[in-house]
């Protein structure tokens, strides 16, 4: 009878980690580093620039090693990866086979985001990627970290959320302060002088007025749009680019009569940063002669009585449609519905436009309106 013979076949390129934090490897290994910082302050930018450099030293330093490159983001948030583009590029060169070993500071460095930290670590596991979070002293490649794991991302997710919290304490008490923070950089209109300070941009104010003048004459948002672009006015991003909706953006910015509505959008996910329209989900804060009007406030009120009887729908389902200067605009005097446009008499000696009542004629008592029509001319 043959006798058995076992023969171990080890791996390519094992990861083991010893207790002095060493690996030892048969072959070296690609190793990179991960830095990210989620704010501009000097402190924290002098705490990334040290994260790079020391980073590059250790891995130079290494004979076991052989440097791949540095990821950093600067700046950024790191609750989420869409927008953080040095992290993608690490992800997407891990998966391409460019690294086996990826070095981090911390696990609130590497992600705040306990779902995003535990599939990372499954999927790179999978594909013999090692990840070393520096400051917890843990190796992902072994699963019975992952307990760990859970605790430590959920722990920086949850500081995340606190820092989230803070943040909008603080801006909510601005607000009722009435401290107000503008970005002129594409706010067609106005500029900072060096205080700081809200000032007008004559040049483009020119624009701002021209737009509420011709609205206020009865042109439509349409015509208005159209006329810009013929006049190669350029918008606030510097583009001779007009649509109706900027244009209405505009007319409804209760900045350009010297106000400030503040908190319109919210964030709704501390993990997503998605900011949505605040339709009652937070209080408002409307702060009024904040700064100097381009356009006087009368004509600004004006402007939104014109914008409410033509460009919002009706109770009836109906909607402005800019063809006449009257359309939608003209109501019943006995019952209060608008007035319709049509010739009378058409095709007869007689004819002339007229306005009458939508519930004239309908045939139903209680809605049927006995208002004379009037003549489109008075």
């Amino acid at each position: 009878m043959l006798e058995k013979k076992v023969y171990v076949i080890e791996p390519d390129n094992p990861i083991i980690a010893t207790m002095d934090n060493k690996f030892i490897t048969k072959k070296k290994l690609r190793v990179c580093a991960y830095a990210r910082v989620s704010s501009d302050s000097d402190d924290q930018l002098n705490s990334y620039n040290a994260q790079i450099q020391e980073f590059e030293r250790r891995i130079k330093a290494n004979d076991e090693w052989e440097f791949h490159g540095l990821y950093a983001d600067e700046g950024i948030s790191g609750t989420g990866m869409k927008k953080r583009p040095e992290f993608l590029k690490m992800i997407q060169d891990a998966k391409d086979g460019k690294i086996d070993l990826i070095l981090t500071k911390s696990l609130s460095r590497f992600a705040r985001n306990t779902v995003d930290t535990l599939t990372l670590v499954q999927e790179f596991r999978r594909i013999g990627v090692e990840i070393y979070f520096e400051k917890e002293n843990i190796y992902s490649s072994d699963s019975k970290v992952d307990f760990m794991l859970t605790i430590f991302s959920s722990i920086a997710q949850e500081e995340s959320r606190n820092i989230s919290d803070n943040v909008k304490w603080g801006i909510k008490k601005r607000y009722k302060e009435g401290k107000v923070r503008i970005n002129t950089n594409r706010f067609l209109g106005y500029d900072k002088d060096d205080t700081g300070k809200i000032i007008i941009n004559e040049t483009q104010a020119k624009t701002i007025r021209l737009i509420f003048k011709l609205f206020i004459s009865g042109k439509s948002l349409g015509d208005i749009s159209r006329l810009l672009i013929n006049l190669k006015v350029e918008n606030g991003h510097g583009l001779v680019k007009w649509h109706p909706s900027t244009v209405k953006v505009i007319l409804q910015n209760e900045k350009y009569c010297g106000d400030a509505l503040l908190q319109k959008y919210v964030t709704q996910d501390y993990l997503t940063h998605k900011r949505i329209k605040n339709d009652g989900l937070e209080p408002k804060y409307y702060i009024k002669d904040n700064h100097e009007g381009i356009v006087s406030r009368k004509d600004f009120e004006l402007v939104q009585d014109i914008l409410a009887k033509k460009y919002l729908t009706t109770k009836n389902g109906s909607k402005f449609t800019s063809k006449y200067p009257l359309s939608g605009i003209v109501f019943c005097g006995e019952c209060g519905n608008k007035m319709n446009r049509h010739h009378y008499n058409y095709g007869k000696y007689n004819q002339r436009v007229v306005l009458s009542c939508k519930n004239r004629g309908k045939g139903k008592p209680k809605h049927d309106c006995t208002s004379k029509p009037l003549d489109n001319k008075t």
